[in-house]
Parts: C-alpha cells; structure tokens; sequence
C-alpha cells in the first residue's frame, strides 16, 4: 500500500478527463492494488473522496468515504468503477466544497440535490446510489473529476472563494 501523489489544478491530469477502465483492467490485480493506494491517500490527506485523475491516473475510478461529525452524516467506504451519474429531480443547493487538488481553497458551489450514480463496486458487482445532502455533493464532485472539471468550473459567484482557514476565522457562524 502506498500513498500517492496528488495533482494539483494547473496539472493536465486534472482537466483530461477519464476513459471507462476495459475488462482486461477489472480483472486485474493492479487494480484492488490501485483502490488500496487511492484510498490510503484519500485518507493521509484527510478527504472524503479521490478520483483517479485526481493521482494522474486517467480512469472513470473514484473513492469515497466521509467520517460522520461536523453535522453530516458519515458514508461508508465507497468504491466507484465506472459511475455514470444522473440528476434525479431540478431542485439545486448551495453548499462549501473543497478540493484535494485546490489545497486549502474552499467555495460555494450549486449542486443537484438529489443524485444517481450507477457503478460498478470493488467486487465489480453492479451497484446503483441514490441519495440526496452532502453524500449526492460528493458523488458530483468526484464524477465532475472524471469528466475533467473541478468545483470552481461551477461555481456562480467566485466572492466566496476563500481559504480554508480564513473561513474558520471570518465565516459564518452556526449562528447565521
């Protein structure tokens, strides 16, 4: 198992897009190594989800897992070959959103309530998420990825953009 290295937006592997991995890559073995490395990275670098561009790698591969806390509810670890994603309904939220490949940048972005993704697992099973808050957040992040796009790409008002930790010092309270 190993970390890898994560590319940063001005990287080209950031705006390639990615290709759907072919049967002979789903059989192998390099890929469950491959999923152990990305989500040990994910995990040294304290993100809820990483997509394969995300380490230079161009395939429809991403993993998540978000720790419950900070008023959201945790998600199970959760692998995503070859996800195809879907809007379910027209109903759209702003909500922070943070990048590994955007270090300590952070920005109010509009996403669709409400998402589908269809997927193979790590098993390679057929797997089918429909779900709505921040887990539907984090599927269109990381499929945005794939596609070649970052948060920023849909940000409306880029007014909000901010570091991480003058949000912490300056941002809204629970107050608010």
């Amino acid at each position: 198992m190993g970390i890898l290295k994560v590319a940063r937006i001005g990287h080209p592997a950031i705006r390639r897009g990615a290709r759907a991995l072919t049967d002979e890559e789903l059989r192998s073995d390099a890929l469950q190594r491959l999923i152990d490395d990305m989500v040990d990275t994910m995990k040294e670098y304290e993100g809820v989800g990483l997509a394969a561009p995300q380490v230079h790698l161009e395939l429809r591969l991403a993993v998540i897992e978000v720790p419950a806390g900070d008023g959201r509810e945790g998600v199970p670890l959760t692998v995503l070959v070859n996800p195809e994603l879907e809007r379910v309904g027209k109903e759209i939220v702003d909500g922070w959103e943070g990048c590994l490949s955007i270090p300590d940048l952070r920005g109010i972005t509009p996403r669709a309530k409400r998402v589908r993704v269809k997927a193979l697992d790590r098993e390679l099973k057929p797997l089918t998420i429909e779900t709505a808050g921040f887990f539907a957040r984090v599927l269109q992040h990381e499929c945005d990825h794939l596609d070649g796009r970052v948060y920023m790409d849909r940000m409306r008002d880029l007014s909000s953009l901010t570091y991480l930790q003058e949000l912490e010092r300056y941002g809204p309270s629970d107050d608010e």
